[in-house]
């Protein structure tokens, strides 16, 4: 059986950990957003979450993208999540040959 994830858990440690990782403080990163001074502290101590469009602009003031803020939710252990990884430190011209490689497969 699958574990169940506790999504608003993580979306709350997920900005704590970006936010840490962008060295600005709840107070400072709320303003920023235009909200009251203690808004992302409401959102990080699970008295309040964001909606989906100030999660996106959350996600967008934190200079991730919105997969890169939900990687984490990936199994980092599976084949599949391994060669994702892979493809993403590649260049276009390169994801371009991969591209071509799975084209050919799918043909066969």
């Amino acid at each position: 059986m699958m574990s169940e994830i506790n999504y608003e858990q993580f979306i709350r440690e997920r900005i704590t950990e970006l936010r840490l990782k962008k060295n600005v403080s709840e107070h400072r990163m709320s303003l920023d957003l235009d909200k009251s001074g203690s808004y992302i502290r409401g959102i990080t101590s699970g008295a309040a979450m964001p909606s989906v469009r100030e999660l996106f602009n959350i996600i967008e003031y934190l200079d991730v993208s919105v997969g890169e803020f939900f990687a984490p939710l990936e199994q980092a252990d599976t084949p599949y999540a391994a060669l994702c990884e892979r493809l993403r430190r590649l260049s276009d011209e390169d994801i371009s040959k991969v591209s071509t490689l799975v084209d050919w497969i799918d043909a066969q």
